[in-house]
């Protein structure tokens, strides 16, 4: 595992919160890890740490480039795929399929959890993460290429009709995630090109480059800002502005 205080990538502010969530659920040994929709891997390297295999697909050819190279700098064994789901033999299966902040940018959210659910080997866990409650849609949310938010007996729903068994949800941002998407709100609308500029598809790409920190003291001070916002979230698992949801494939 590579050093976390030199060679991890740093996190977004939201990212710190979200990983404060899901680290906790990871196996000690992943065993073979996808993460569908890696981005720039700041996430990406922090799993392939603790996996016997790690496969990352993402859409966009920057942010793949980013988070190839964020393995190697890293020194933790890795592959990086630009592109879908599909580029990926068909045959391959996985011990725990990853996909955060990704349903959401996907019309067809129920094919979405069908083909990841597919890849999953018996036993596997699917473990997601998206923004919450349906009521909060904003500006940024259009801005980033969001077709909707999720409440959460609708993702339980989805998860169950796409197969999976022992699904589990919590909440998390409370109070931080609070201020951040009202600040992220406010910069869409002051910003109208935000929401105006590409197609969906093209606000998707972008959404992975926004907001991101890239130096090692950027993620000290995200650390260190978010660390007492991180311990009060804890306990409030059933309030907040994200999802963290999980399930389990029965064959």
């Amino acid at each position: 595992m590579p050093n976390p205080a030199t060679t991890l990538p740093p996190l977004t502010l939201y990212g710190s919160l979200r990983w404060d969530v899901v680290e906790p659920l990871l196996p000690g040994a992943a065993g073979r890890v996808l993460e569908v929709g890696c981005g720039q891997g700041a996430v990406g390297v922090r799993l392939a740490a603790r996996a016997a295999a790690y496969t990352g697909v993402e859409l966009d050819a920057d942010s793949a480039r980013t988070a190839e190279q964020r393995l190697v700098d890293a020194g933790v064994p890795g592959t990086v795929v630009h592109g879908a789901l599909d580029a990926l033999p068909a045959a391959e299966r996985f011990d725990l399929v990853c996909a955060f902040e990704v349903i959401e940018h996907i019309e067809d959210d129920a094919a979405a959890l069908r083909e990841w659910a597919a890849r999953l080997r018996p036993g596997g866990t699917l473990l997601l993460s998206t923004p919450a409650w349906q009521r909060r849609y904003g500006p940024m949310d259009e801005a980033v290429g969001h077709f909707r938010r999720y409440d959460p007996a609708a993702l339980v729903a989805l998860l169950r009709d796409a197969g999976l068994a022992d699904v589990g949800l919590r909440l998390y941002g409370v109070p931080l995630g609070y201020a951040l998407e009202a600040v992220r709100n406010q910069v869409a609308r002051r910003r109208p090109g935000l929401r105006e500029e590409g197609s969906t598809a093209d606000r998707t790409a972008r959404s992975g480059r926004l907001f991101q920190p890239s130096t090692e003291a950027q993620g000290v001070a995200v650390s260190a800002a978010t660390w007492p916002f991180r311990v009060a979230q804890r306990a409030f698992p059933r309030t907040g502005t994200g999802l963290v949801a999980w399930g389990r494939a029965t064959s």
